[in-house]
């Protein structure tokens, strides 16, 4: 609901920050035994592995409150704008490419070796474009914002979310700094929707039309 307090506290936002290195460990034992097409069929499944171990140890940490999971996150289909929402993924996506080449923001990124034939190109489909975006929505502007929000306000809690979104997608772009300061600004946008609509899932149709965007010129630009 907007602008509803969370009923979980940073002692549970450490327990989760806490969770995510031995996921990470955990993870990447679980796929080295498995025999893959290719790298990026791989990665794609390691990092899913790592996020859904996340996800279960969210669920974790909020079940034990006995309340509903997936609505006391924010992830409702009931608010305003859907539509606009789906606009403004793709809107952004070619607002903030062309900010990133004025920037001189290195083209190559991590995503580009791991695409390398057809089911390397479907499997990071996928996850760009739709696991990645529910994942990162339901921790950064479902669990952490509201968090922030509620200790500094809802536009500082979106500058302040906006910052460790970047961070995590830094080995993806190789740290570069033009890279990543895009990224945050559209961790702001994903912010932005999330706080006007009281729903996270505006904050995820907004990320999912903006990295698919990004996805599709990229395919465009290497395959066509």
């Amino acid at each position: 609901m907007k602008g509803a307090k969370p009923f979980w506290s940073y002692e549970d936002l450490m327990l989760f920050l806490g969770a995510t290195l031995p996921a990470f460990v955990i993870a990447s034992f679980a796929v080295r035994p498995i025999h893959f097409p290719n790298d990026g069929v791989r990665q794609v499944a390691f990092q899913s592995l790592w996020y859904l171990m996340l996800v279960l140890t969210l669920y974790g940490l909020l079940v034990r409150y006995k309340r509903p999971f997936w609505r006391s996150l924010g992830w409702t289909l009931s608010f305003r704008g859907a539509a606009l929402c789906v606009i403004v993924g793709p809107v952004l996506a070619i607002g903030l490419a062309t900010l990133a080449a004025a920037l001189h923001a290195p083209a190559e990124t991590a995503i580009q070796n791991l695409v390398t034939d057809r089911l390397s190109r479907v499997a990071v489909m996928l996850f760009v474009s739709l696991l990645g975006p529910v994942f990162e929505e339901l921790v950064f502007r479902g669990f952490v914002l509201p968090l922030f929000e509620a200790s500094a306000g809802a536009w500082a809690a979106v500058f302040m979310t906006a910052i460790p979104f970047a961070l995590l997608h830094g080995p993806t772009v190789r740290w570069s700094w033009q890279s990543m300061f895009v990224i945050a600004l559209a961790g702001v946008a994903f912010g932005f929707a999330r706080v006007m609509t009281g729903s996270t899932t505006a904050a995820a149709l907004v990320h999912v039309g903006y990295n698919s965007t990004l996805f599709a010129v990229f395919l465009i630009q290497n395959w066509i």
